[in-house]
């Protein structure tokens, strides 16, 4: 019988195709390779089959890279955001270690080590500044990688994820949503488990039929003695747990009604780690906000001054850290015209070009 989840891939790397990007697969070291999907004109076609095929040039257009969480690969998570930023930014979709087609042989499952395998690969792909969004596992990650190489992160957007997953918010989290352990919540084996991961990551219940939980759950989970020991991995004690002093600007980007990491958690993020952090809850949204209330970059927008011109309040901050630093978006929320209901919209400016613009899809 068809798998109905592997069915629908030829179709969203063809959509990805037609968006601008294609899949690249990086050698970072021997043993150890990442898995991507890159801007389609970084990559040169050799007129004849090439075994090794020549390195990728370097992006012309702002960089941001899209880092996924711990439940599906990276394009099947960033599915809704990348066809519209294609227009504007050289998107790069990676898959971490045991995700995909990313694999390593070596012992080391830390989010330090996916942080450096995943700079090393950016390099070698040409990137050398970006933009990182990372989503919930992927925001771990992220966290890391900007920790450790501050040359490269300029910016960061995080939704649903935390510094660094200690005991006891571990513990906590995982008694207030009734599961046993971490493997329980991200490595479903069941349908009913699946079922009960996705009932505590969306606002909104979901129902599939359960042919299609069985084959999401043959595709998505594989790798699972080496997921298992991730997130073995990715617990450390409370009393190591340090607070970096980010010279990047952060924003917080949170479903309001996240249960796996609730905006109490970013809220409190943001008071540790300074004046250089923004918050932003997005209202009827779980954990999985970016697939339940999708950010659309699909139309021109013009800038802040336009949106004081048509009355509108507007809350902004600069990815940039500086006034029109080259090449890095500025963001701001502008309420929508509607007078029932405000809907975040998030206009990004990248200095020299027009605004593209990014709202959250209303229900």
């Amino acid at each position: 019988m068809v798998n109905l989840v592997a069915a629908q891939k030829p179709l969203l790397h063809g959509l990805m195709k037609m968006a601008g990007i294609r899949p690249y697969t990086v050698e970072i070291e021997p043993g150890t390779v990442m898995t991507f999907w890159v801007p389609s004109d970084i990559l040169s076609k050799p007129k004849k089959p090439d075994p090794t095929p020549p390195l990728p040039a370097r992006p012309t257009k702002p960089v941001v890279v899209l880092v996924h969480g711990f439940a599906a690969e990276g394009l099947v998570t960033w599915q809704f955001q990348v066809g519209a930023l294609t227009k504007k930014y050289a998107v790069y979709v990676p898959d971490l270690l045991f995700f995909g087609g990313s694999a390593t042989d070596k012992p080391d499952r830390s989010p330090t080590f996916q942080a450096e395998c995943l700079s090393k690969a950016l390099r070698k792909v040409g990137v050398e500044s970006c933009v990182v969004v990372g989503f919930s596992y992927g925001g771990m990650v992220a966290f890391k990688m900007a920790e450790m190489y501050p040359e490269m992160v300029r910016a960061m957007v995080i939704s649903g994820s935390i510094l660094a997953m200690t005991d006891s918010i571990s513990a906590s989290a995982l008694s207030e949503l009734g599961f046993s352990s971490s493997s329980e919540l991200l490595l479903p084996t069941s349908v009913k488990g699946l079922k009960a991961l996705l009932s505590v990551a969306a606002y909104k219940k979901l129902w599939f039929p359960d042919r299609l939980h069985k084959d999401f759950l043959q595709v998505m989970f594989t790798n699972r003695k080496e997921r298992g020991e991730l997130l073995e991995g990715l617990v450390i004690s409370n009393k190591d747990l340090t607070i970096p002093k980010f010279p990047q600007r952060i924003h917080l980007l949170w479903g309001e009604n996240d249960q796996i990491f609730k905006m109490e958690l970013a809220q409190n993020m943001k008071e540790q780690l300074g004046e250089n952090v923004t918050y932003e809850g997005i209202k009827k949204a779980g954990h999985l906000v970016h697939l339940e209330r999708p950010c659309v970059y699909n139309r021109t927008q013009s800038d802040d001054e336009d949106a004081e011109q048509n009355g509108d309040r507007a809350v902004s901050y600069d990815l940039s850290g500086g006034a029109h630093d080259a090449g890095l978006p500025r963001i701001h929320f502008v309420p929508a015209s509607s007078m029932t209901e405000w809907l975040p919209e998030v206009i990004v400016v990248v200095p020299g070009t027009h605004s593209c613009n990014v709202l959250a899809e209303s229900e």
